[in-house]
């Protein structure tokens, strides 16, 4: 294989594209080589170099310390809200709705991708908990079957702690995904958001 068949590789594997729009991709960068080409692989090695997950909430930073949200002392630090992935932050941010504390999972529990406790950032979640400051967590999971069985393995593990579980109303659509939400509809599961029983 040759080195532009290996970059339409990579390409093709990000998430939404395949190999056709990969090959369009490719193409473009390589007319375009001074233009976008260079700068596009300068931003990806300061990126490699720089870009690293906050140790309290798990954000991507690039400060060395905890990220500007954990620092930022005007945000309630008794409501946590637990979210999957940085995309879900984005758009709970863009909607203006929460402002307290974040902590991302890494993902959602799923047996058929091998995805276990070990691999999420439960244990760091449970460490928050436990210094009495967070009065309530948040879940604001996907509505799939997964997600759902991440918010039940979290409240069990939360139990034995003094700490209110809530979940997002569910005017999010089951199968959706926080990413994909309008900001209308974040702003709303936020506003309803429950007790879980």
């Amino acid at each position: 294989m040759d080195d532009l068949e290996a970059l339409i590789q990579r390409i093709s594997r990000l998430p939404g594209l395949g190999p056709r729009s990969a090959q369009r991709i490719a193409l473009h960068l390589l007319k375009r080589k001074e233009r976008d080409l260079v700068p596009l692989h300068l931003a990806l090695t300061r990126v490699i170099n720089t870009v690293h997950a906050c140790p309290e909430c798990g954000a991507f930073t690039t400060k060395r310390e905890r990220c500007a949200l954990c620092q930022d002392d005007s945000r309630d630090k008794t409501h946590l809200c637990v979210i999957e992935d940085m995309a879900d932050l984005w758009a709970i941010e863009r909607a203006r709705c929460f402002y307290g504390q974040y902590h991302i999972l890494g993902g959602v529990l799923s047996a058929l991708d091998g995805v276990g406790p070990e691999e999420l950032r439960l244990d760091t979640l449970i460490s928050r908990c436990k210094n009495g400051a967070v009065e309530e967590v948040i879940l604001a999971l996907s509505a799939t079957l997964e997600g759902q069985t991440t918010i039940h393995y979290i409240k069990a593990q939360l139990a034995p702690l003094c700490v209110q579980v809530s979940v997002l109303a569910r005017g999010m659509p089951v199968g959706g995904e926080v990413d994909y939400l309008d900001e209308g509809t974040i702003h709303t599961a936020f506003q309803a958001r429950c007790a879980l029983e």
